[in-house]
């Protein structure tokens, strides 16, 4: 088993503590939470947390993150933050809340002053370098995220992996270094040719983050509910299940039904 860095534990993750480790060599890891209960599990073992809007898809069964908002991701921000007193958190700014700086600087700061988040990360590459500029000058920490994205899934018709010609590597390496020019503490690269994300860690000095984009990034990053299991629908590729959870659960489920249902539960030891 893993050694957890006891110099990590019970104390908060800074963005000056990610940096060290990418410096260090020693990776990162990212997980999904949006709510209290998982986050107080989660904030002994994971660096950082990341509350994404892919919440609107495991909470609210939407086929897309787009209809997530600013008031349903400080809503689950908040629950997080109030159980990470070791693990850095992440607010996904949801679509629409960032098309100008000074839109995004208003959302940015509201997820800050009513959630309490360490950071915030928003989608694109130069095209939102005036953006994360803009932030970082006015104190927000910023992560990137390119490749795919899944808030332009309807604008590119679907999701597909990039980095798969030379010209679509030069763009990738061209927005990651445009990110790190604007300001940013950290990137996000999702769905990407391993050979590309790799050339993208080797380039920036800021902790790269990947999902789908091979093991050569400073950290990795899944959402809970695909490494737990929980989401028998699709599996992506990338995606390693570290437990059965849907099996598991709808196990424990049907006995205690069962049980009520033969009035074996409660039996005296559970009765007051």
């Amino acid at each position: 088993m893993t050694k957890i860095n006891e110099d990590k534990v019970n104390k908060k993750i800074t963005v000056k503590t990610l940096q060290k480790m990418k410096v260090e060599g020693e990776k990162i890891v990212m997980l999904t939470a949006y709510d209290a209960l998982f986050t107080s599990i989660f904030n002994q073992y994971i660096d950082i947390i990341l509350v994404g809007d892919s919440l609107n898809m495991s909470f609210s069964g939407k086929d897309d993150t787009i209809s997530a908002n600013m008031n349903q991701m400080i809503y689950h921000t908040q629950a997080v933050v109030s159980k990470s007193s070791n693990s850095f958190v992440l607010f996904d700014m949801p679509f629409g809340s960032y098309p100008t700086p000074d839109k995004a600087l208003d959302n940015a700061i509201r997820a800050y002053q009513e959630s309490g988040v360490d950071a915030i990360k928003l989608e694109g590459g130069r095209e939102k370098a005036d953006i994360i500029e803009y932030l970082s000058q006015n104190a927000i920490a910023v992560f990137g995220h390119i490749g795919l994205k899944p808030q332009s899934v309807r604008s590119e018709g679907g999701y597909s992996i990039k980095g798969k010609t030379e010209d679509e590597s030069d763009e990738i390496v061209a927005d990651a270094l445009a990110i790190e020019k604007a300001g940013a503490v950290g990137l996000i690269i999702e769905g990407v040719k391993p050979d590309v994300a790799q050339k993208v860690t080797k380039a920036l000095n800021i902790p790269v983050i990947g999902i789908g984009a091979g093991v050569e990034c400073d950290g990795q990053v899944l959402v809970w509910s695909d490494m737990l299991g929980l989401y028998d629908e699709f599996t992506p590729k990338f995606v390693k299940k570290y437990l059965d959870g849907s099996k598991l659960i709808k196990e424990a489920i049907k006995e205690y039904r069962d049980e009520v249902k033969s009035s074996k539960f409660p039996s005296e030891a559970y009765t007051y």
